[in-house]
């Protein structure tokens, strides 16, 4: 067969001419990906740098807000707040225990306060800070949608999860790594969330003062007719009936709540349960920078490696520039000492038990929540004299050294057996011990392994958990040069 050479001609133009216009769109899409690869971290850095402004300025104005006038319900849940003649023995108000000159929490270093009818009964918990829990949202079990590739940290307690939301998920979630899971497989777990009271208990804050009021050692209450009485006599009761009505004391349960609901709005409205101005919070107005030891500390706080406090206690602002609440209102089992200066641990069968109980009665067969409580916010924790639900350490610096020995060395925080083996986890039953996190860091090493945080290092977070108590005032008025990270 032989081949024309005319006939030849016009292919082998045309793909010629193809081969060309296939080299210029490489050329071209070579160069679009070289000019979309050096736009990407030009994209990205602008994007992060708007982001910090923002956030710079939320910072700003959250500082610099005028005190806003309360409300005629906060103003009647601040006088309530104030009345030692709710309680039954007269000595008791709630700000005897959340007292205002230490960030609503206690000033003294007692495990636990001491109420009752005659003030002298040992409470069951530390009492923890009623500061900034203006957004605590309502309790929940449901999924885990603290997302850690979020770079905002922003904790998305959305309708969808609410409505997945399941009483009893027969999951171990304490050994559910936060730092090392995918995020496909966090969207199917779920996790304790929200709720006030180191148990949850409290569904939201306007549940949250029954619980001291009829506590036998709190307040000491026996009734819910006992304290309508007591509402009825007291110098606010006209204030009572103008605001809600001349039969507001008709019955129990609407005096009551009607009193919670005010109490509540005083704890939102008033400003001093969440000011928003410590040394952190100037940091991220861009208004002081942090010393060599406190960014240190940061640093370690958010490395996933070493601290890693930043995967429960976010430090960076949400996704709509809301201040950061250093928790992400989540439960975990950390296995903290037993602390005998507790009376009622005398009894070697007693165990506080946090969501399961035994203060707690609506999960107590939820066994897989054993030995589970809040996390707390640690803003203001550097003004606490007592630390963790039983109140075991004193020292901030202990708490820390605790979390990073408690794999490594326990034998430093946990007493012998008879035997001479140390009894780990020792304020929780044998069979609910599983539950205690061992997976994420710094609780992923093994006996004898380096603890993951030096003294120093230890130190150093100490000096940025300072920078969270409030009523920072700089020394001087000038703008740190640069922007947080």
């Amino acid at each position: 067969m032989h081949l024309h050479p005319k006939r030849l001609t016009v292919p082998i133009l045309f793909a010629v001419a193809i081969a060309a216009g296939l080299a210029g769109c490489d050329r071209q899409n070579a160069q679009a990906a070289q000019a979309s690869s050096v736009a990407a971290p030009a994209t990205k850095a602008a994007t992060q740098a708007a982001i910090a402004q923002r956030n710079a300025q939320a910072a700003a104005a959250r500082i610099d807000a005028k005190p806003v006038a309360l409300s005629a319900a906060a103003e009647l849940g601040k006088k309530m707040f104030y009345d030692p003649t709710l309680s039954a023995s007269g000595r008791m108000a709630c700000m005897t225990c959340h007292d205002p000159a230490h960030a609503f929490a206690p000033g003294n270093d007692l495990v636990a306060q001491i109420g009752g009818p005659r003030m002298n009964l040992q409470g069951a918990r530390a009492v923890p800070s009623l500061t900034y829990h203006e957004v605590t949202p309502a309790f929940f079990i449901g999924p885990d949608a603290n997302d850690p590739s979020d770079d905002e940290g922003k904790i998305e307690l959305t309708e969808q999860a609410q409505r997945q939301a399941v009483a009893d998920s027969g999951r171990k979630v304490a050994s559910q790594a936060k730092s090392t899971a995918d995020a496909g497989q966090r969207v199917s777990e779920v996790v304790p969330q929200g709720g006030m009271d180191w148990d949850g208990r409290a569904k939201v804050i306007s549940d949250q003062a029954a619980g001291p009021l009829f506590d036998p050692k709190e307040m000491a209450n026996t009734s819910p007719q006992l304290l309508l009485e007591k509402l009825k006599k007291a110098p606010y009761a006209k204030d009572m009936q103008a605001l809600f009505g001349p039969a507001v004391f008709s019955s129990a349960n609407l005096a009551l709540g009607e009193a919670y609901f005010a109490l509540a709005q005083y704890q939102k409205e008033e400003r001093a349960f969440h000011p928003y101005d410590s040394k952190y919070d100037y940091y991220l107005a861009g208004r002081v920078t942090l010393s060599d030891a406190e960014m240190r500390g940061k640093k370690l706080f958010d490395d996933a490696k070493k601290g890693n406090c930043a995967s429960c206690h976010i430090d960076k602002p949400s996704a709509d520039g809301h201040a950061p609440m250093f928790t992400d209102f989540q439960f975990e089992a950390l296995g903290a000492p037993r602390n005998m200066k507790l009376k009622q641990n005398a009894d070697a069968h007693f165990y506080d038990e946090g969501i399961c109980g035994p203060m707690r009665k609506d999960m107590a067969k939820s066994t897989q929540y054993c030995g589970l409580f809040k996390t707390p916010s640690l803003r203001n924790v550097a003004t606490r004299h007592v630390f963790f639900h039983n109140g075991t350490f004193t020292s901030l610096a202990d708490v820390v050294r605790f979390y990073v020995e408690r794999e490594t060395h326990p034998e430093n925080w946990y007493p012998r057996d008879a035997h001479g083996k140390v009894v780990k986890y020792d304020d929780l039953p044998a069979a609910h011990r599983a539950n205690i996190d061992i997976v994420d860091a710094p609780f992923d090493r093994k006996a004898g392994e380096t603890p993951a945080l030096t003294s120093a290092e230890i130190d150093d977070i100490v000096a940025f958990m300072k920078t969270l108590t409030d009523g920072y005032r700089p020394a001087d008025a000038k703008v740190a040069a640069g922007t947080p990270q």
